[in-house]
């Protein structure tokens, strides 16, 4: 699109750059005519024009999208087709979009798991924690979850199938915490969350351990991040930690869906979405995630197909 075309479209922008958590009043919603510069993010979008040979009219597919009504996509790159309409479309931003292959691959090529070994899940009601556990029980393991709230954690429990979960707000000594629930060490973590939770895993992992650096939410809006204490543990354990980005993966995706979408027809795998109507809430729907107010997916419909 060249810079000086404009349209007329109802979109979510930052006021100022933002440092910290971000609150409602740094972003607005807006009608007007205007360059295109919404925030950004991963969307489910109906194709109403195309000059690409791979979409046509009335086409559904996933990527990233602005925070807007329409999208203008310059890039095929930036969108996979969706094929497979018989779930919710909005699953396309959660468990058979990014978030599922983040879990995916963290879990099954970063993780390499193998029947009954022992999982814990940081993070666990979130958009990726709760596929991780239930991939992990479909693989015979054991899991463990941590949430923030009796809600969240009763939804591990009694909605994902976790063995045990527990509310971190609630354990002083983290370490202890991890110790009660796995008395016998950690093979596999999934990293949500950093910090002090990182540091106690560290304590509790067992020789040749795995842990999948998916992201440390704790430290994001920290002014000084947190030091890690016990990082002399992965020497002793010869404990392995790497990081991922999932868009280096989506060669794999139609492996998620092999995987995971029977199991999503079956019963095998539920998901939970965090759903409000309009794109006037979104500013408040990000605000919450840095609160952990939401409880699951965090989606924003913009129009009901």
């Amino acid at each position: 699109m060249a810079g000086s075309d404009e349209v007329s479209n109802k979109q979510v922008i930052l006021k100022h750059y933002v440092t910290g958590f971000p609150k409602d009043s740094d972003m607005s919603v807006v009608t007007k005519t205007m360059k295109l510069k919404p925030l950004n993010g991963y969307g489910v979008a109906k194709v109403l024009d195309s000059t690409h040979p791979n979409y046509k009219k009335g086409d559904l597919a996933w990527g990233y999208t602005g925070w807007e009504e329409y999208s203008l996509i310059a890039s095929p790159l930036l969108l996979i087709k969706i094929e497979h309409t018989d779930v919710p479309l909005s699953y396309y931003t959660g468990i058979l979009g990014m978030p599922g292959i983040t879990a995916y691959v963290g879990f099954y090529e970063v993780c390499s798991p193998k029947k009954g070994e022992s999982v814990f899940v940081s993070a666990a009601s979130g958009a990726v924690g709760q596929l991780v556990g239930q991939l992990a029980k479909l693989a015979g393991c054991y899991v463990v979850g941590s949430a923030g709230s009796k809600e969240k954690v009763d939804l591990l429990k009694k909605k994902f199938g976790f063995d045990e979960a527990f509310n971190y707000k609630e354990e002083p000594d983290l370490d202890a915490a991890l110790k009660r629930y796995f008395p016998e060490g950690i093979d596999i973590y999934f990293e949500n969350v950093g910090g002090k939770m990182l540091d106690a895993v560290l304590l509790n992992m067992k020789l040749r351990g795995r842990i999948a650096m998916c992201g440390m939410i704790s430290q994001y809006n920290l002014e000084q991040p947190e030091g890690v204490h016990n990082l002399m543990q992965v020497v002793g354990k010869r404990i392995r930690m790497e990081g991922f980005i999932a868009s280096d993966h989506y060669d794999l995706y139609p492996k998620l869906l092999e995987l995971v979408l029977p199991a999503i027809k079956q019963g095998k795998i539920v998901y939970v979405e965090d759903i409000v109507e309009g794109l006037e809430k979104a500013p408040a729907a990000l605000v919450g995630l840095f609160t952990g107010q939401n409880v699951g997916k965090q989606v924003v419909v913009v129009a009901r197909e």
